[in-house]
């Protein structure tokens, strides 16, 4: 499936997206596309629609759905009608009324779906090379609550990559604050774009994010992994992404590893910082008491 190149300019797009969401009350606009993509597991789609008078131009990206019986129902290829609903935060935005107003032929047995590591499962463990050409392991990071995320450097949506990583260096500075969580704790970001995202521009993109200081590597990698294993990672994860040329439309999921090598809790469009850090001082403060045991 091809997916619609995102051609037009940053600022427009912002302002649309202010104006949009500036009220108090909740505003919808009408959605027509087609499904690429769908994540059971966060109870989202990908779906690559036209333009959207009023709101934004023709593009693919995920939305979340609230109903999982929807979510379980559509299959990539179906063409759909839905409301796009925004909430009072511009990052609060899902679709209801989903209508199927196309269905894509359905196989005559079922497809085999990669098996998603549920919370309480083993992470598998790829070799990863992370900004300063180190390859680095999910292992490394045993004993440590580590939060994962998924971005790539030329994203040009600012509620997409560069809110995470800005999310992710809020996370960094308040944490840092703390010397025994600063410890206990580790960021992650890996690169849905391996031939673009070289270590050397990972390192670069990070340190705009650790306002220059190098040090902050030692808390936070930045990685990148061949196309085979980033496939098998994402599969592992439950986390959909689609390229063509320039631009990656992908969930923005979030993977919180605790201390023991498991996965301890997904997020996908509906967070906050606080919340994501709450979460990796209670994985990692648990795991030290149990282990005083």
């Amino acid at each position: 499936m091809r997916l619609a190149k995102l051609q037009f300019a940053l600022t427009p797009v912002v302002l649309l997206l202010t104006l949009s969401v500036g009220c108090n009350r909740t505003k919808k606009y009408p959605l027509q596309g087609e499904v690429v993509a769908k994540n059971a597991a966060t109870n989202e789609i990908t779906v690559n629609h036209g333009d959207i008078p009023g709101f934004m131009p023709a593009m693919a990206m995920p939305y979340r759905v609230k109903d999982p019986a929807v979510v379980q129902e559509l299959q990539p290829g179906d063409q759909i009608a839905a409301e796009v609903m925004f909430g009072k935060n511009p990052s609060d935005y899902w679709l209801e009324d989903v209508r199927i107003t196309r269905q894509s032929p359905r196989p005559s047995t079922p497809a085999v779906v990669p098996k998603m590591v549920l919370p309480g499962e083993r992470v598998p463990d790829a070799a990863l090379i992370n900004q300063d050409g180190r390859e680095i392991h999910f292992s490394d990071f045993a004993g440590r609550a580590l939060l994962v995320t998924f971005i790539y450097t030329r994203c040009p949506m600012p509620d997409f990559c560069p809110r995470l990583s800005s999310q992710f260096a809020q996370i960094h500075n308040e944490l840092k604050k703390n010397p025994e969580d600063y410890a206990k704790t580790h960021l992650l970001t890996i690169s849905f774009d391996p031939k673009y995202d070289t270590p050397l521009v990972l390192r670069k993109y990070g340190l705009a994010y650790l306002d220059g200081d190098a040090s902050g590597f030692s808390h936070w990698d930045f990685a990148t992994t061949n196309p085979k294993d980033l496939r098998r990672l994402a599969e592992a994860f439950g986390l959909r992404y689609e390229g063509e040329n320039d631009q990656i439309s992908h969930a923005m999921d979030i993977v919180l590893i605790a201390p023991n090598g498991t996965v301890a809790q997904y997020w996908s469009t509906n967070w906050t910082w606080t919340e994501l850090m709450a979460s990796m001082q209670n994985a990692a403060h648990v795991t030290a008491a149990a282990r005083k045991k």
